[in-house]
């Protein structure tokens, strides 16, 4: 399990992202990148960390499923998702 503290650093900064995304988007356009380096740091999206939803954990993730392979390993293994066989781990 991902620290709280953790966690909770992600959640501010999607907060961040969606607040400037208009204002950053514009800038862009404009061509004024004085003006989003000014910008707080934390509202680039780039900064955004993949987590699994389940665990919080940041390393091993799988986009498709939005959770970390051992998750997704253990989901599988109990017939939680469908279409997944386990052949051979």
């Amino acid at each position: 399990m991902a620290k709280e503290s953790l966690k909770a650093r992600e959640v501010k900064r999607a907060k961040l992202v969606e607040r400037y995304a208009e204002k950053r988007a514009r800038l862009k356009a404009e061509g004024d990148y004085i003006g989003m380096s000014l910008l707080p740091r934390n509202s680039a999206p780039i900064r955004m960390h993949n987590r699994c939803k389940l665990t919080g954990r940041p390393k091993g993730y799988m986009r498709q499923f939005g959770i970390s392979r051992i998750q997704f390993r253990e989901m599988a293994s109990a017939g939680l998702i469908p279409g997944i066989k386990k052949a051979s781990w």
